[in-house]
């Protein structure tokens, strides 16, 4: 995989190019979108692995592989009273269909990591 900062796609009609911010940005909204989620956790990792890794930004790891692939790592944070696997089910679901539909990349991978249960909102949370 390359962790390139900007991914070049050539069609008949010319070249596109996507920085890593726009797909940064489509995972963010794909994944807040998805009722349950609390937040996307900026921790998921570990601190030596953060500063080392300079595609992490904002909870989300991307990178783009050989033939217009990406690969997801998201961090979250799930709302108690919310299923944890449907939550992160979904999160994949929309994240994959976002991505997809707003570019030409094919999401090769999308690995949800559920960080942790935020219990501060219980009253407003709705038990599914």
């Amino acid at each position: 995989m390359a962790s390139r900062k900007q991914k070049f796609i050539d069609t008949e009609e010319g070249s596109v190019s996507y920085k890593r911010n726009v797909v940064l940005s489509i995972v963010k909204l794909a994944a807040q979108e998805i009722n349950g989620v609390a937040s996307l956790d900026i921790t998921g990792l570990k601190l030596i692995k953060r500063m080392l890794n300079k595609n992490y930004r904002h909870g989300v790891l991307i990178e783009f592989g050989e033939d217009d692939d990406v690969y997801v790592d998201v961090y979250i944070n799930v709302l108690f009273g919310y299923s944890v696997k449907d939550i992160a089910f979904r999160v994949q679901e929309n994240i994959k269909s976002s991505i997809e539909s707003m570019t030409d990349f094919k999401v090769a991978a999308i690995n949800v990591n559920v960080t942790g249960v935020v219990f501060s909102n219980v009253e407003e949370v709705s038990v599914l």
